[in-house]
């Protein structure tokens, strides 16, 4: 129920928006009581939390399914967008990537706890983050493909710009992270799915907001590049989760 909400309140944070309410529609093969005591105490955790209502849905019967539609509102104008990114502007997260994945390929091998874990099962929506970017972010999106797939809808809207990303300005130094070999890292950081933080590109004007971290800049010469310290180019592929 927690994740559920999370991962829409997500999309209103990456709006820059102020939450409203939620409709959920539930399907379910049989009344499971304790499975929806549990469910319904995640879900009214975070709503409380948000400061977000349940206002309506559905329930019936039929294979688990569970969908959520949140409303949100922005200032006339204020809205972050994905089409905004300009040629020299920063690009920059709200936090570390990479435990999104990895907590999802520790609870398929059987492991139940753990910080990367608690970040898959209950990832934190940026919503204060997003609002504060409100007039300053040239363009936003939250992080549920990966880094490479959602910049590149960035940069795609943008039209059809660029990125070079610089490789020691990942901050890898994190004890979410620490088991995993530096490739490893590298990839679970670009191209994991899942982390629900903040990708967006700043002007270099603006100051970078607390627990955010600048990875490169916006290029006019389409695709991505990965710069290594000794002044190595690596081209990338916009790789991440693949819906179909």
């Amino acid at each position: 129920g927690y994740r559920c909400l999370a991962v829409n309140l997500s999309d209103l944070a990456a709006m820059g928006a102020d939450p409203l309410w939620f409709l959920l529609s539930l399907t379910l093969p049989d009344v499971d009581e304790t499975w929806l005591s549990g469910f319904a105490d995640g879900l009214f955790a975070l709503a409380d939390q948000a400061g977000i209502s349940l206002v309506g849905g559905d329930v019936t019967r039929g294979p688990l399914s569970v969908s959520i539609q949140a409303t949100g509102a922005v200032p006339p104008g204020q809205a972050l967008r994905r089409d905004g990114a300009r040629v020299g502007d920063r690009i920059c997260v709200g936090g570390v990537t990479g435990a999104g994945l990895l907590g999802l390929q520790q609870w398929q091998q059987g492991m139940r706890s753990g910080a990367a874990i608690d970040h898959f099962r209950r990832p934190s929506p940026q919503l204060s983050l997003g609002q504060a970017l409100r007039g300053r972010a040239t363009a936003c999106i939250d992080i549920s493909d990966g880094v490479l797939a959602d910049l590149g809808h960035i940069l795609a809207a943008s039209g059809n710009l660029g990125a070079c990303l610089q490789k020691d300005a990942l901050p890898r130094a994190t004890a979410v992270l620490a088991g995993c070999s530096e490739e490893e890292q590298l990839r679970l950081q670009l191209q994991g799915g899942d982390d629900y933080l903040l990708l967006f590109t700043l002007p270099a004007q603006e100051k970078l907001p607390p627990g955010c971290y600048c990875l490169g800049a916006v290029e006019q010469q389409e695709g991505l590049r990965l710069a290594a310290p000794d002044g190595t180019i690596t081209t990338l592929q916009a790789s991440g989760w693949q819906h179909f």
